[in-house]
């Protein structure tokens, strides 16, 4: 850990760091187009939910790649996925809502998927390396930014469908391309790796150090998963089968996405100060409570009150979990990031497709109070998770 530890002395570097969040929030903003897009890919292909549930599954099955591009991150630098991200994601996510053929969709998808595993591998260790010793804060701006593009994706996505029709939808691509070009003109002097220490860990070691931080934050994630996904990506589609409208529907996705940018700037920031397990504990309780109460009423204002409390708890989590295992293993920033991100995808890439059969078989009703149990059951595992950060002083 000697090689980063200078770190603590340096400046956070904010105009740096709030590029990395810039095109964060621009490469999620595409991404999000996918849930509003569901409701019509369903009616246009005719899809059962098993199959409109394998659509997100292939943006998150490549993730499993990033302990890997991690790795290689933290040794040759990889900043140019970093710099594409924005611009890929945006031109094939675009390409998505005009493709005429399902297959088309597929490959459009999985190519998302690429580049969101490497855009998703190396920001949050450069963004790291650049926050110093404000790391949480960092995490917190990273994620903030992310929750604001997937607050504005579905409703950009439903406005683009009504004002420019589905076949002129790849003129969003143009966004997302100057956004690239702005991220490598800030970021174009920052080093491509980190300093390292004279010898660094071989593959195997660095993964067996890695497990008793990552084997208690992926339990945590796994007694999530389903509830975060059936929010996430098929809160539309719950309150359509339920009788809401498209704007509705995707406005309350909205409405959770945008309570999420507060969590995740407040989660990250307050665990800089009030360590990281006593921030968890509280957005975990609090997440529980909030998706009973939006399950119990079936009257919408009551609901949409509801989402805006479930957003700022659920959402707050992950740039929690993103500092502590980064304060684990500042040597190893972008591997242990990559490692963590590919479980965090995989296993929403798993319950993806396991909401999509539930809601086939049980329904999708069924499917969100099952998905709560097992958060609720979950949330001992929060005790367990490792705490070797000292919280700052005020």
């Amino acid at each position: 850990m000697i090689a980063d530890q200078s770190l603590a002395t340096e400046k956070f570097q904010s105009e740096r760091v709030s590029t990395i969040a810039l095109g964060h929030a621009v490469h999620d903003t595409y991404t999000a187009f996918l849930p509003s897009f569901l409701p019509l890919l369903i009616e246009r292909y005719a899809l059962s939910k098993t199959e409109a549930g394998l659509l997100p599954f292939l943006t998150q099955a490549p993730s499993i790649l990033q302990p890997f591009i991690g790795y290689l991150g933290d040794r040759v630098g990889l900043r140019l996925l970093l710099f594409l991200g924005p611009a890929v994601t945006a031109i094939m996510m675009s390409l998505v809502g005009a493709a005429p053929t399902y297959s088309l969709a597929v490959v459009f998808l999985l190519i998302v998927g690429f580049s969101s595993a490497g855009f998703h591998a190396i920001g949050p260790a450069i963004a790291g390396r650049l926050s110093a010793a404000r790391l949480g804060l960092g995490m917190s701006l990273w994620m903030a930014a992310g929750e604001l593009g997937r607050t504005l994706g579905p409703l950009i996505a439903v406005a683009a469908i009504q004002g420019l029709g589905q076949q002129r939808l790849p003129w969003l691509m143009v966004i997302g391309i100057l956004v690239s070009l702005a991220v490598y003109w800030n970021l174009r002097d920052v080093p491509a790796q980190p300093q390292q220490a004279p010898d660094p860990l071989p593959w195997h070691e660095a993964w067996h150090l890695l497990r008793p931080v990552l084997l208690p934050v992926s339990a945590l994630l796994i007694t999530r998963a389903l509830a975060q996904v059936a929010f996430s990506t098929f809160l539309p589609t719950f309150l359509t089968e339920e009788g809401a409208g498209l704007w509705l529907a995707g406005g309350s996705l909205t409405i959770m996405e945008f309570a999420g940018i507060g969590g995740a700037f407040l989660g990250g920031s307050l665990s800089d100060r009030l360590g990281r397990k006593s921030v968890l504990i509280v957005a975990g309780i609090g997440a529980a409570i909030f998706t009973v109460a939006f399950l119990a009423t079936t009257d919408l204002t009551l609901r949409l009150i509801t989402l805006l409390g479930l957003g700022a708890t659920m959402l707050s989590v992950t740039p929690i979990l993103m500092a502590l295992i980064q304060d684990h293993y500042p040597e190893q920033r972008a591997l242990a990031n990559g490692a963590f991100m590919a479980v965090n995808f995989v296993v929403g890439s798993l319950a993806m497709l396991g909401v999509g059969w539930l809601g086939d078989h049980l329904g999708l009703h069924a499917t969100y109070w099952l998905s709560v149990g097992i958060m609720i059951l979950g949330l001992p595992i929060i005790l367990a998770l490792p705490e070797n950060h000292h919280p700052r002083s005020r």
